[in-house]
């Protein structure tokens, strides 16, 4: 029953240089038809097939009313259908009623309604992609003088990732009840994921006590002085993150995250060498000073090369290369979530990235600026949410109190605005190291002394600001030799001790 398009299409004769969209009529009259005679072959195709998918304009409204009707708990059929369509409506020289009827009289079987439908989201992405190279063909013979190639094939990224994307960025105003729809979703997925929480667990239950976890589309910031721990803090995270994925294969094909993430690095900074001796030195608990001398033992070696076997099959992916900009960084992070999933996105750090060479020429406040907006534009885009790592002004170390605060984010007010979340990371071990007195002053270094263990192996997360939730400070235990940050087992958190 190949029924033509309602529209009037000229011969192809008289369109020699134009084709005809890829399209397939009787495969979506093939569906509609099995979802009138049985409605359940909706919710075979509803997770991933959408109005817009169907090529001719009636059945994109016919798949639309089956959707309403079913999603209420009614029915749809020829008959409850009819009476939302124009009683003048004609289709192929059919009433609205006939061809209701028809549809339903000729479909066979239902246990094909997902073939049926992912051979319409197919032909309706193929038509996209028609469209996006189209659009790339046009832009680049009518380009101005001062556009840069580059560019646009940025823009042709972003088109494509979007497209890779189809229904999650359409834009726009959309239904309060779309938003609760999502927002229902949200706390079905914290119910079922490790730690009942609505936002990725960093693996340190105490910060996601305080923050319910890392939640999507939010631009954390994670700061702290040179000495600090804040790129261990966040390699820390991102490996708890990645080694506590899994995911699970959804009807159109992707695999869908499940628990922890997938996790981009760009490590603008470290060699991938040297983050991934990092690593290796948090999990196996040997130094990575020693790893690097060659100080090992034959236990100490079995034990990397266990902990490797390990780290090869967690989804944590790195880019290493330096002096990337804003724009290639977020094509590169499209890239990644559109080939191999992304849940994650972790940036060390924000100063060493380049803004364009406009903002460039304005100085480097406004470049700052720039970067931390499409930064935070980004983890929209992506639905993830991205930890940017950034420096600390100096203007710290000349106070008596050397926590830090927001004022001394570096070009603070952008980074200060644009940020979701905003994490310090401070160790008064640190300092009270570079305080240390001559020993000719018996009290002071008595004193000193007596000071160290309330210190010793500990740091702060300074929660400074959270728009999700009140500030904060969580405590935690850090073991400097291997740059590990865990829970600290405060006492009144231990075990009763036998005999006490």
């Amino acid at each position: 029953m190949a029924l033509e398009s309602t529209a009037r299409r000229q011969p192809v004769e008289a369109l020699p240089i134009h084709r005809i969209a890829p399209h397939n009529i009787e495969v979506e009259q093939a569906l509609l038809g099995a979802i009138l005679i049985n409605n359940d072959a909706y919710y075979r195709v509803s997770d991933f097939l959408e109005p817009q998918h169907f090529y001719e304009p009636v059945h994109k409204r016919l798949f639309e009313l089956t959707g309403s009707l079913i999603r209420a708990a009614k029915i749809a059929t020829p008959i409850t259908l009819k009476t939302f369509l124009p009683p003048d409506l004609e289709i192929a020289g059919l009433t609205a009623s006939q061809y209701l009827a028809r549809l339903a009289a000729e479909a066979t079987t239902v246990i094909n309604a997902a073939d049926y439908g992912r051979s319409i989201y197919d032909l309706a992405l193929r038509r996209a992609l028609i469209g996006i190279g189209e659009d790339m063909v046009n832009l680049a013979y009518d380009a101005a003088p001062e556009s840069e190639p580059r560019s646009q094939i940025e823009e042709a990224e972003k088109s494509l990732f979007e497209l890779a994307e189809t229904g999650r960025y359409d834009g726009g105003f959309q239904g309060f009840a779309h938003a609760l729809t999502r927002a229902v979703d949200m706390a079905a997925q914290a119910y079922q994921r490790d730690g009942k929480l609505s936002g990725l667990s960093s693996g340190l239950k105490d910060l996601d006590r305080s923050m319910g976890g890392l939640q999507s589309s939010d631009l954390i910031i994670l700061a702290g002085r040179p000495g600090m721990g804040k790129t261990a803090l966040a390699t820390n995270i991102a490996y708890n993150v990645a080694r506590a994925w899994s995911g699970q294969v959804q009807a159109d094909g992707h695999m869908q995250t499940i628990n922890g993430g997938i996790v981009g690095f760009f490590s603008l900074e470290m060699s991938s060498e040297q983050l991934a001796t990092r690593i290796i030195a948090e999990q196996t608990g040997i130094s990575s000073s020693t790893i690097r001398r060659g100080g090992i033992t034959e236990a100490d070696f079995e034990k990397i090369k266990d902990m490797s076997a390990e780290l090869q099959n967690i989804p944590f992916y790195i880019d290493d290369t330096g002096g990337l900009s804003i724009a290639q960084l977020a094509a590169r992070a499209r890239r990644l979530k559109r080939q191999r999933g992304l849940d994650m996105l972790v940036i060390d750090y924000i100063q060493l990235l380049q803004g364009s060479s406009h903002k460039a020429q304005q100085g480097r406040v406004q470049e700052i600026t720039e970067i931390t907006t499409n930064l935070k534009a980004l983890a929209k885009e992506l639905n993830v949410p991205i930890l940017a790592l950034s420096q600390l002004s100096r203007q710290v170390e000349s106070r008596d109190d050397k926590r830090p605060q927001l004022s001394d984010l570096r070009e603070s007010g952008s980074i200060e605005q644009d940020a979701d979340v905003v994490l310090f990371v401070f160790r008064e071990e640190y300092y009270h190291l570079m305080r240390k007195p001559s020993e000719s002053n018996r009290e002071k270094f008595a004193e000193w002394i007596a000071e160290g263990p309330k210190h010793h192996a500990k740091a702060d997360v300074i929660i400074a600001k959270q728009r999700h939730g009140p500030t904060d400070t969580v405590q935690l235990q850090f073991e400097a030799s291997v740059t590990r940050f865990s829970d600290l087992a405060d006492e009144d958190k231990l075990p009763e001790r036998i005999g006490d």
